[in-house]
């Protein structure tokens, strides 16, 4: 069954709705004021305890630094998703599990990364993460496909993730824009319950 993954959560009526719907992670913006959806590390430190506990949490957020890294972790966040470059060493003291980011810019760079333990899965986005705009699927097909989590990012909605999962054939879907209201502000319970379902082909 594909895995599913609702990112950009920030109030706690969207932790209740997750609790409901069950997907398998809840994403939380930090470090990147840049975001709509970006909260303090405080902030998402207190919705992810009101994650069931089968719903992991990640940590998302852009070319970290090592302090930055220390303080996820110290959160207590399952995972950290990191988008962008990375300053060496920044991972040296960093023991849980890494989701690499990349863009349609920087899918180049994919090779630097695979070997890397630390790596736990990879999520391919759009050019711009957030956006919720799609992007080519067929750059993915020189992916080397291995037992690593692979998330498909990028303008999905409960209308495309179906499809999306049978053209790329990674095993899960990642969205935030897709499940959000229509005026932008926050989650729509029906669409986060709707995208978990067509995401595991359930409809």
């Amino acid at each position: 069954m594909n895995q599913v993954k609702i990112c950009g959560i920030t109030e706690e009526q969207e932790i209740e709705w997750l609790n409901e719907a069950l997907p398998d992670f809840a994403g939380f913006v930090v470090f990147y004021p840049k975001s709509k959806r970006n909260l303090s590390i405080e902030r998402a430190r207190e919705l992810k305890a009101g994650l069931r506990p089968e719903i992991r949490s990640v940590a998302v957020t852009v070319s970290p630094t090592a302090e930055e890294l220390a303080q996820i972790e110290e959160a207590g966040f399952s995972l950290v998703q990191i988008h962008g470059p990375l300053a060496e060493g920044a991972l040296d003291a960093v023991s849980m599990p890494v989701l690499k980011a990349f863009n349609g810019k920087d899918l180049a760079h994919f090779g630097e990364w695979e070997s890397n333990d630390k790596i736990a899965g990879y999520v391919f986005d759009a050019q711009i993460p957030g956006s919720g705009k799609t992007f080519e699927w067929s750059v993915l097909e020189s992916i080397p496909r291995t037992e690593k989590l692979t998330l498909l990012a990028g303008g999905l909605t409960p209308d495309n993730v179906a499809d999306a999962m049978r053209a790329t054939g990674l095993h899960g879907a990642d969205t935030s824009s897709g499940v959000e209201r229509e005026d932008g502000c926050g989650k729509d319970k029906d669409k986060i319950f709707a995208f978990v379902r067509a995401a595991r082909q359930e409809v």
